[in-house]
């Protein structure tokens, strides 16, 4: 007698963005946690110039590519195990669960997205797995829009009466026409130091802390090579904190984990690549300060109508003890040294199970959405 069909679960990875080789590290994980005996897992890659892949000679050359920019360091391994989609016109056929399938793409029950930044965490892929009726890992099309906005999310956040520092936008397009006038309201509405990045970017990409008005212009300059809007933001000093959320209507927050960087900030290489960061779990911290943070994690999570997973990251002022809120991750990293799954770990969650308890959320908000009514 067979047991019970197993899940068919497709882990989506690449993509456009400029953390495309996150995502391929991010997957190699998750795909390493996924227990064969619970599902059947098939790999859609993404290349950088945005086709959908479908034969293993062709994952190979995206890993070689990332690989041969030294990218990697060795952290994707190849596989024979794959089966992915030819063209975003043929996803229907591989999200849609029609009775019977097809003859060469068998339905998926839940997609893992693992697609960091534009294009993956923004909303966009959101919004076609809502159009397909399949159950995604993750915030729905609002959470990842406000999310991966961080302006919009810092303005959301300050309308709910979260805790936010000091902050201005600036359009590309603004900055090109009046650099002598935006240079000046910056150093007198913002000061200095302060951080520069792209106002929808992640991974640290692009991100330049500015000590003075010489460095204002280059950085904002590196800044508008990632996005159309930069986000010019106060330098909080003091500790870096972060707290990882998991549930839907009722949302649970990890311990307290602490970012010591190995760089003057939390950088791209100190993130993926170097040794000299530290990561504490739990950070040592006065447990009502811990449970200050955990609440004012949910609260953001909460506020920009999140689900599923996040990490949201705070800064605790020296001196004054007050807690900001940096941004939130609504795809975080699942590296092999992210703190999203760190956090779950020490928090009693291991790996395995929490990616168990995501792909359950991504079907419990399907059949949620599904059970709404959809005329008069």
């Amino acid at each position: 007698m067979s047991g019970p069909r197993k899940l068919r679960v497709g882990v989506l990875f690449g993509g456009s963005s400029s953390e495309h080789e996150v995502s391929l590290m991010s997957a190699r994980s998750v795909l390493g946690a996924l227990d064969p005996a619970k599902y059947d897992v098939v790999q859609i890659g993404i290349t950088k110039e945005g086709r959908w892949l479908i034969d293993a000679d062709a994952v190979g050359r995206l890993i070689e590519r990332a690989e041969s920019a030294g990218a990697l360091a060795g952290e994707v391994e190849r596989t024979e195990a794959v089966a992915l989609l030819a063209d975003p016109g043929r996803a229907g056929r591989l999200m849609k669960p029609i009775a019977g399938g097809s003859e060469d793409l068998a339905p998926l029950d839940v997609l893992f997205p693992l697609i960091h930044g534009r294009t993956g965490e923004d909303g966009a892929l959101q919004g076609l797995f809502e159009l397909s009726g399949i159950a995604y890992v993750g915030a729905g099309i609002t959470g990842s829009a406000v999310g991966m906005d961080k302006e919009i999310a810092k303005a959301v956040w300050t309308a709910a009466g979260l805790p936010v520092g000091p902050y201005r936008s600036v359009r590309g397009q603004e900055w090109r026409g009046e650099p002598a006038r935006i240079k000046g309201e910056l150093a007198a509405g913002i000061g200095f130091p302060c951080f520069v990045k792209p106002a929808s970017s992640g991974s640290s990409i692009g991100v330049t802390k500015v000590r003075d008005l010489e460095e204002l212009a280059p950085a904002i300059e590196a800044a508008a090579r990632y996005d159309t809007k930069i986000l010019v933001e106060k330098a909080i000093e003091g500790r870096e904190l972060e707290c990882g959320i998991l549930g839907n209507e009722d949302p649970q927050a990890t311990v307290v984990g602490e970012i010591v960087p190995g760089h003057e900030f939390y950088d791209y290489e100190d993130k993926y690549f170097d040794d000299a960061v530290q990561l504490v779990i739990p950070a040592p911290l006065p447990d009502p300060l811990a449970e200050r943070v955990r609440a004012l994690a949910v609260a953001a999570f909460r506020t920009i109508d999140a689900r599923g997973m996040a990490r949201v990251d705070f800064f605790l002022e020296r001196g004054t003890e007050r807690i900001y809120l940096n941004e939130i991750n609504t795809i975080p990293g699942f590296t092999r040294v992210s703190m999203y799954p760190r956090l779950w770990e020490a928090t009693g969650l291991p790996f395995p199970e929490l990616c168990d308890r995501l792909i359950e959320l991504a079907i419990e908000a399907r059949d949620e959405r599904a059970s709404l009514q959809r005329t008069r």
